[in-house]
C-alpha cells in the first residue's frame, strides 16, 4: 500500500507551472527527490506537508484524501517536516523546542521526554539538549529542525535538503539515520546532493519542469551515467545528466519543428 499517493497534481506559483500533472505513488523506504532549481521540488514537498494546496489533482496521505478537512488533523499527526528553512523560538533550548514541537504533533504528555531525549540523541545533539537554540551553529540548528520532524516518530517524512550546513561526518551519520527510519516509515528526501541519494535511498526520483523525468532505483540511475558517456564526477552524477537530457530531448525537437 502506498502511504503517498498523487494524481494529475498542479501547482502554479502566478504564471509559473510549478508541478504538471503528476503523478506519483511512494511506499514504505527512502525516496530522493532531484532536480535542478525550479523542477518543482519544495512545491511538491510544500504539498505533501499540507502546508500548501494543490491548483488541481488529488493527494491521498497514508489513505485518506486531503482535500478533506476533517482527515487533515489525523493525518497531521503523523507526517513529519523540514522545510528549507524551518522557524524556531531562538530563546528556547533544544529541549525546549522539540518538545513544543511533539506537543503540536499531540504526542501523549507521558510520552513526550523520552521522545525528545530519543530525537535528539539520534540526531548527534544529546550533549546539547539544554543549550539556547540561538547559541548554536548552522549546521546543529539544522539537526535540531531534523529532531523536531522526527520527535512524533512519523509515518511519512518530508524533508527538503536536510543536509544543508552539515559537515561531511554528519551527512554519513545522517544517512545511516535515513536507512534506519526507511525500515517502517515513507521518507522522502528532496535533495541537490546525489552523493547522499546514491548512498542511502531505495528510489529515486527526478523531477524537471514539474514533471517526472526519471524513475528507478539509485543502482540503475548508476549504470545509466556508466553507458552514457556524459559529464560528471560519479555515475549517478553521469546518470542523473543523461535522464535529464533524455526528458528535455523530445521538447527540444519539438521547439525546432
Amino acid at each position: 500500500m502506498s502511504s503517498i499517493r498523487v494524481t494529475g497534481l498542479r501547482v502554479r506559483h502566478r504564471k509559473t507551472l510549478a508541478l504538471d500533472s503528476l503523478d506519483l505513488a511512494l511506499g514504505t523506504g527512502v525516496h530522493g527527490l532531484l532536480g535542478p532549481n525550479g523542477a518543482g521540488k519544495t512545491s511538491l514537498i510544500r504539498v505533501l506537508a499540507t502546508v500548501a494546496r494543490p491548483d488541481s489533482g488529488r493527494v491521498e496521505l497514508l489513505g485518506e484524501d486531503t482535500a478533506g478537512h476533517r482527515a487533515l488533523a489525523g493525518v497531521r499527526r503523523r507526517l513529519g517536516y523540514l522545510p528549507q528553512e524551518f522557524g524556531y523560538y531562538p530563546g528556547f533550548t533544544v529541549r525546549e523546542f522539540v518538545a513544543y514541537v511533539a506537543w503540536l504533533k499531540e504526542v501523549p504528555a507521558a510520552r513526550v521526554p523520552a521522545a525528545v531525549e530519543r530525537a535528539v540523541a539520534r540526531v548527534g545533539l544529546a550533549d546539547r539538549v539544554d543549550a539556547k537554540v540561538r547559541t548554536l551553529s548552522g549546521g546543529m540548528v539544522r539537526r535540531v529542525g531534523i529532531a523536531q520532524a522526527i520527535v512524533n516518530d512519523p509515518d511519512v517524512l518530508l524533508l527538503d535538503e536536510p543536509t544543508a550546513g552539515l559537515d561531511p561526518e554528519q551527512r554519513v551519520e545522517f544517512r545511516e539515520l535515513l536507512r534506519e527510519l526507511g525500515t517502517s516509515s515513507t521518507v522522502v528526501v528532496s535533495t541537490h546532493l546525489v552523493e547522499d541519494v546514491a548512498a542511502a535511498c531505495t528510489e529515486v526520483t527526478l523531477l524537471d519542469g514539474g514533471r517526472i523525468a526519471y524513475r528507478g532505483t539509485p543502482e540503475a540511475l548508476s549504470l545509466l551515467g556508466e553507458t552514457s558517456g556524459g559529464p560528471g564526477d560519479h555515475p549517478i552524477e553521469r546518470g542523473y545528466t543523461a535522464a535529464l537530457r533524455a526528458h528535455r530531448a523530445p521538447v527540444a525537437r519539438e521547439a525546432v519543428r
